[in-house]
């Protein structure tokens, strides 16, 4: 394993089974399979092809996973250059935080070769409940960043119904439970997991808004490439910005939501 916080390998490497490498290249000279799990685009071409880099290392008949969340551009290019070598290369964006990846439940959207797939799939089953593959490497970014998107949506609009019932009359607990229980269209994941921690003004990060707008920015770039208007996600953009300039970047996602609070004028707790 390596890490660029020296603290997070020396953690790993407490375990017996885990031996501890001292770059990205050191990894690559000696696995045959290499995960990667990373923020950005250029976190990952660092790790690549910056200094210590992997790839002057990597050889025919290796394989390589990038976990990360990426552009589809970037990963197409990485692609490219890794098949010319002889190396098998997958994306698997997942879904699911902390708590899932810590109970082995991360759901992985798995791109690349289908030949290669037994190859890679065992070590994902460690920290994953499940997979689809998808098509090529690239088409695993495009739909994690559609899926994020989506998310992003979410996040905006039950803000502002938060923010509509708050001082209105509206009991903020009873609309929960209306939406929880009804059976109706309003309900899904986000809202039962996060309107009670909202509630209780708690945005300890599960998955943190910096992250949510890299996503949304990562997004934009693809979907300016597809000729569909998407006004809606847009308005989601611009609250992740807003509260990213805001200093709610180290914040869950859900943050966004004193964006929503402050424009209304009145707290939602």
């Amino acid at each position: 394993v390596y890490d660029a916080n020296p603290q997070a390998t020396a953690q790993a490497a407490r375990q017996a089974v885990v031996e501890a490498a001292e770059s990205p290249r050191a990894v690559a000279e000696r696995c045959g399979v290499i995960l990667t799990c990373l923020p950005d685009d250029a976190a990952v071409h660092a790790v690549f092809r910056g200094e210590a880099g992997m790839l002057p290392a990597l050889r025919a008949g290796q394989v390589t996973c990038d976990l990360s969340t990426v552009s589809p551009g970037f990963t197409a290019a990485l692609d490219t250059e890794l098949r010319a070598k002889g190396v098998a290369h997958f994306t698997g964006p997942m879904l699911g935080s902390k708590a899932q990846a810590e109970a082995g439940q991360v759901f992985y959207m798995l791109g690349g070769p289908a030949q290669q797939l037994a190859r890679i799939t065992p070590i994902l089953k460690q920290a994953g409940r499940h997979f689809i593959h998808v098509g090529a490497a690239p088409v695993a970014n495009q739909i994690k960043l559609l899926h994020n998107a989506l998310g992003a949506v979410n996040y905006a609009a039950v803000a502002e119904a938060l923010a509509l019932c708050a001082g209105n009359g509206v009991n903020l607990s009873t609309f929960y439970e209306v939406v929880r229980k009804g059976g109706g269209m309003a309900f899904g994941n986000y809202f039962e997991r996060k309107v009670p921690t909202i509630l209780n003004g708690d945005y300890s990060p599960r998955f943190k808004l910096k992250l949510a707008h890299k996503d949304s920015q990562l997004a934009k770039a693809f979907f300016a490439t597809l000729s569909v208007p998407t006004p809606i996600h847009d308005h989601a953009r611009r609250l992740l910005e807003e509260a990213l300039a805001a200093g709610y970047g180290e914040e869950d996602a859900s943050a966004i939501t004193r964006i929503v609070e402050r424009r209304a004028g009145r707290p939602i707790r």
